[in-house]
């Protein structure tokens, strides 16, 4: 079932959170573009997820800022008062969300079907998208534009920053080298991989002649890890955590040769910008939330914890299984990623 013959006017893109996730959300968004470029995009998304998204060709950003509660609420459905679109594409099945639709006018709401909707989406929707028999989120994503009436494509992205952002990044590189960008560090810090692990690949890739840059946000967890990493060097290395704007990132893992990273929105940024990322994966299933590109690139202790947890195949688990023990990432050894960073080289001619 396809719901346009032709171009609709106007579409709503709720998908508030998170970084990765809306970086995944871009191609979708932008594959809806590319078949009907007239068609008016307005995206309703979360703070910072605003100034990644800031600038997209054609689509109208309206920032819903969850840290208000109901006050929030109040002023989006005022932003959007009198206003009616041909569709809603609810994207992100959290009850939040979902309650930020009762002020959006749509004729179709556009939702996922049951296999992948959870905390009582499918109220909320009176269109089910069908899920796909990929399992990535990306995938369920492109379902949604499927669904509309447009074909199927590969997903591909843009997302743009401005001359003073590639000004800074440049900044950060050594031209004469071979750049390595490290984000190691998640807002959850089970995600995070040990600090000793990232200490000795960094220390293997200057070996090899690459200028290695750590960054990240300021956030407590990762500005710590960042600390532990540098003090477990022989040698300095750049250090930019806590220094970037989400622009100033995104052009910085542009410019950068390669990505390490771990379960974190900087590797879907990564993927965006069609940087080769080396994902670090034990909570939850690569195949579904791995940089979409890069999967066969991630470095992966999921597939083991997730069957000692469990005693059966990954198969015969829910899609959206987790990993529930925090230790799972030192599964993940050094050699791996290691191995994994020469397989890059080789294959993208970095050498």
């Amino acid at each position: 079932m396809t719901l346009f013959n032709s171009a609709p006017q106007s579409l709503c893109i709720l998908r508030l959170s998170a970084i990765g996730d809306v970086c995944n959300t871009v191609a979708a968004v932008q594959a809806i573009q590319q078949y009907w470029p007239d068609t008016h995009i307005t995206w309703i998304t979360g703070t910072l997820e605003a100034s990644l998204i800031d600038g997209l060709p054609g689509v109208e950003v309206i920032v819903f800022d969850k840290k208000q509660g109901w006050q929030g609420y109040r002023q989006l459905w005022k932003t959007l008062k009198g206003r009616q679109f041909d569709a809603l594409l609810h994207m992100q099945y959290a009850l939040r969300a979902s309650i930020a639709t009762l002020g959006i006018n749509a004729r179709y709401k556009l939702g996922f079907d049951a296999k992948r909707s959870q905390d009582f989406q499918t109220w909320f929707t009176n269109v089910k998208v069908p899920s796909p028999p990929a399992p990535h989120v990306l995938d369920g994503l492109m379902a949604f534009g499927h669904t509309l009436g447009i074909p199927s494509s590969e997903p591909t992205w843009s997302i743009p920053y401005d001359d003073a952002d590639a000004q800074w990044a440049r900044a950060q590189l050594d031209q004469q080298k071979y750049n390595l960008v490290l984000v190691p560090g998640a807002s959850k810090s089970y995600k995070n991989w040990t600090a000793e692990g990232y200490a000795r690949v960094i220390e293997y890739a200057k070996q090899q002649g690459w200028h290695v840059i750590i960054a990240g946000s300021p956030s407590p967890v990762e500005t710590r890890l960042s600390a532990s990493i540098t003090e477990q060097l022989t040698t300095p290395v750049a250090n930019v955590v806590g220094q970037s704007s989400i622009k100033q990132m995104l052009a910085l893992l542009d410019y950068a040769d390669m990505v390490i990273a771990p379960d974190t929105g900087p590797a879907h940024m990564a993927n965006a910008v069609n940087t080769p990322v080396i994902g670090l994966y034990a909570h939850h299933n690569p195949q579904r939330t791995g940089p979409y590109q890069y999967r066969q690139y991630v470095v992966s202790a999921y597939e083991a914890a997730i069957a000692e947890e469990h005693q059966k195949p990954i198969a015969e688990l829910d899609w959206r299984t987790r990993v529930k023990d925090e230790t799972a990432m030192q599964r993940i050894t050094v050699p791996a990623v290691i191995a994994m960073f020469d397989n890059v080289v080789a294959d993208f001619n970095l050498l």
